[in-house]
């Protein structure tokens, strides 16, 4: 008994170290403070770059409309979609010497504000 005993308890404690891990450091995945808007950043794949361009996005930002617009577009089809539908519809946004469709520029200049 003593050895399976001795083997439990390393598993437990492998468990418990890996859940750390996992939740207090970002070693498997990232953890973001949370934010009101944290439904529409979950679609970024990279949320620290999205934030980097995002911050070079100029003008005054009323985050719960951008929010609140971003949703309604994000809502059926997805970021892939919304920005496909951008460019079919002229929606263009330069920032920084890009020219990205605007949903895109939106998402990231919320994700930099957030």
């Amino acid at each position: 008994m003593r050895r399976r005993e001795f083997i439990a308890g390393v598993a437990a404690a492998s468990a418990a170290v890996a859940a750390g891990l996992y939740r207090f450091t970002n070693l498997f995945a990232k953890h973001y403070a949370p934010t009101p808007y944290d439904d529409v950043l979950a679609r970024l794949v990279d949320r620290e770059q999205a934030a980097r361009l995002g911050a070079k996005v100029t003008g005054p930002l009323d985050l719960n409309a951008v929010a609140a617009r971003l949703r309604l577009r994000l809502k059926a089809d997805g970021l892939t979609a919304a920005a496909a539908d951008d460019v079919a519809g002229g929606r263009l946004q330069e920032v920084d010497g890009w020219v990205l469709p605007q949903s895109v520029a939106l998402l990231s200049a919320l994700a930099s504000r957030a």
